[in-house]
């Protein structure tokens, strides 16, 4: 292994010792008798062990519970799993038990400016909220709504819905109109929070007019508070101003927490839609708090008083999991904008000046990093910056390099995986462990994800399914309408009766460590070998010519395929034969003579899912000559000309009889 993934950065003595992965080890010792070897060993009691390890992550935090569980785990079905029954808990109350002096309460940055605010501050707009929900009838167990970016009257309005146990669910206002419809009608919210628009690129975005249609199509929607993010004067019939709300008066009173079942749901998270309606994913109250307790803690290694920053949207989990650092008493870092404003050196200037410790981001926004060649620490001082955080997509081999060559030497790169399905990730950063070039460290705690073969056999070494054996809190509880759970076990435990089937191609080393390399339904079934795409595209990615790239693979009637690859050309540079030769061998030498593509095309864009997933499964349906015209949904897609071109290239370009 270490031929190809030469090692790149070792956690030093200081680094262990003061790890919260090392205290709480200690805590096991001290508390429990338990000791350990090393990594895999804690690991394994983790997921042998799981009532246990859950009721010790519980324990260790000390979560707050107004209630009395009966038990940790009434069952291991999956799923069906029913945990902590009889706690009551609030979300909400454990992020304000962190209220300090000694640093603000979150950071927010867009493209013009940058604030903080206090603690003081934050509770009491929260509680203005909070009170104004009251006064419209909400309570227990309603849906609110926020049609808001990441700013900070995002997390203010969530905690007020969360401190009553209302159950949240929120759309970037990037998403086409009808999008959110789809998502937000699914749920029926009583009151939507919106903003009158955005800016993005110095470009701005007015949605009065998209906010007034999604009120027009939700009939559930009772009360509709407009914030005036885009123009402070902004205004909306039948509309209250949140400017106005937190202008009402505290006082003297307190912020009050509902408690709730550790089952209740916290917030409804969708899937991408592109193809379909979306999933409305619903988690738990306990799950979320106590899977976002672990990762970030243990995995993480976040602490208290620490910047913590991931560029994401509201749309996106990993807002979800941004605001999950006030449970340990971090600060998130927002930052709503472009990226590539006014250049890419921008969240790494600001990472310099906050200054940032935990940096969150996606593969792709490295990747392009390091096709610009931004030397980064030439130009920032980056002792502050703890750990670099990457997902969305498997990280190439050569961005590893890039980040401990031009970004920081001494730097934890956390790759990581998960998803909206759990809110958090099966597999990321080990604090005890080396990075090695190309590799994610490990599984998560309490995560008993295996790789299987076609048999359903556990493999190690070799390219399988991704499978969870056993349950997780975080879990969703259900989906949304979904009656009699039909859609939730249809998307996770129709193939192995009682396990969770992530759809991610995976290999596990003997270490622990692993790789995953693309979706399982996007696979290249090519020539009876499964090839996974990120194989691919990590090669392409070394080569300057390609701004972008997607590739299918088409099987054909008689038993053979056809694998093209559609190519964005970097700026100004031409597809000429000597790219598609220089393609082919690089394919055939770092990988074999079956990741070369029969053919090699052209294209202005890429389609991609608002999460920022490549489309490759709706463009191989296009060009087996599936009818997409009333499955797809335009507006779940971030690019929709992208696809409306390769739509038009298959009506010229017929891949299906090759």
């Amino acid at each position: 292994m270490t031929k190809h993934h030469p090692k790149l950065w070792q956690p030093s003595s200081e680094f262990l010792q003061s790890s919260n992965m090392q205290h709480y080890q200690q805590w096991l010792s001290d508390n429990k008798g338990l000791d350990f070897h090393d990594h895999h060993d804690i690991w394994q009691w983790s997921i042998e062990n799981i009532s246990d390890f859950w009721e010790s992550i519980w324990q260790y935090h000390h979560v707050i519970d107004h209630g009395s569980y009966e038990s940790v785990l009434t069952n291991e079905q999956m799923p069906g799993s029913d945990w902590f029954s009889g706690s009551m808990i609030n979300y909400a109350e454990h992020v304000f038990r962190n209220k300090t002096q000694e640093h603000v309460a979150l950071i927010f940055q867009n493209e013009t400016c940058c604030e903080r605010m206090s603690w003081d501050t934050l509770e009491d707009k929260v509680f203005a909220i909070q009170q104004f929900l009251i006064s419209k009838g909400i309570k227990n167990g309603d849906r609110v709504a926020g049609f808001i970016p990441n700013i900070p009257d995002a997390i203010i309005c969530f905690l007020a819905a969360n401190s009553i146990g209302a159950v949240w669910s929120c759309c970037s206002p990037d998403f086409g109109v009808e999008t959110v419809v789809d998502r937000f009608s699914q749920i029926e919210p009583k009151l939507l929070f919106a903003v009158d628009g955005y800016q993005y690129n110095t470009k701005s975005y007015n949605k009065l007019e998209a906010t007034e249609y999604i009120r027009k199509n939700i009939p559930s929607i009772e009360t509709l508070v407009l914030i005036p993010y885009l123009d402070s004067n902004a205004q909306l019939d039948k509309s209250v101003s949140i400017d106005d709300i937190y202008k009402s008066e505290r006082g003297d009173k307190e912020l009050v927490f509902t408690p709730v079942e550790f089952s209740h749901p916290i917030w409804v998270l969708y899937s991408s839609g592109t193809t379909g309606q979306p999933k409305a994913i619903t988690h738990s109250h306990g799950g979320v708090l106590l899977e976002h307790l672990k990762y970030l803690s243990l995995h993480n290694d976040v602490k208290q008083g620490e910047n913590f920053f991931w560029f994401s949207t509201t749309g996106w989990m990993m807002w979800n999991f941004l605001q999950a650092n006030m449970l340990l008493g971090a600060v998130p870092v927002l930052y709503d904008g472009s990226p590539g404003y006014p250049s890419l050196d921008t969240l790494w200037q600001m990472t310099e000046e906050l200054p940032i410790h935990h940096f969150g981001t996606s593969a792709p926004f490295l990747a392009a990093c390091m096709k610009a060649e931004l030397k980064v620490s030439d130009k920032y001082d980056m002792s502050h910056l703890r750990s670099i955080g990457s997902t969305g997509s498997p990280l190439a081999p050569e961005v590893f390099d890039y980040i401990y060559k031009h970004i920081s030497e001494d730097v934890w790169l956390c790759s990581m995986s998960g998803g909206t399905d759990v809110c958090t990730a099966f597999v990321g950063g080990h604090p005890y462990k080396p990075v090695h070039k190309g590799l994610i460290q490990s599984r998560a705690l309490g995560c008993a994800l295996k790789s299987y073969n076609g048999k359903g056999e556990e493999i190690i070494g070799e390219l399988g399914e991704m499978v969870i054996e056993k349950p997780m809190p975080s879990m969703p509880i259900y989906f949304w309408n979904d009656e009699k759970n039909i859609r939730y076990h249809n998307s996770y435990f129709a193939d192995y009766l009682g396990k969770w089937r992530h759809g991610d191609w995976i290999k596990i080393f003997d270490d622990g460590s692993l790789i995953i390399q693309g979706r399982s339904d996007s696979t290249l079934n090519r020539k009876g070998v499964r090839i996974g795409t990120a194989e691919i595209y990590n090669v392409l990615d070394k080569i300057s010519e390609i701004k972008d790239a997607v590739i299918i693979n088409i099987e054909q009637k008689d038993g053979s395929d056809v694998m093209p690859l559609f190519i964005v050309m970097a700026d100004g540079k031409p597809l000429t034969e000597t790219v598609k030769t220089k393609i082919n061998i690089e394919l055939k030498s770092q990988c074999s003579p079956r990741h070369v593509p029969d053919h090699i095309y052209e294209v202005g864009d890429i389609p991609y899912t608002l999460s920022g997933k490549k489309m490759e499964v709706p463009i191989k349906k296009i060009f087996m000559k599936m009818d997409m015209s009333q499955s797809m949904n335009r507006d779940a897609i971030r690019n929709p000309e992208a696809m409306d071109a390769f739509l038009e290239l298959s009506e010229t370009l017929d891949l299906s009889h090759s």
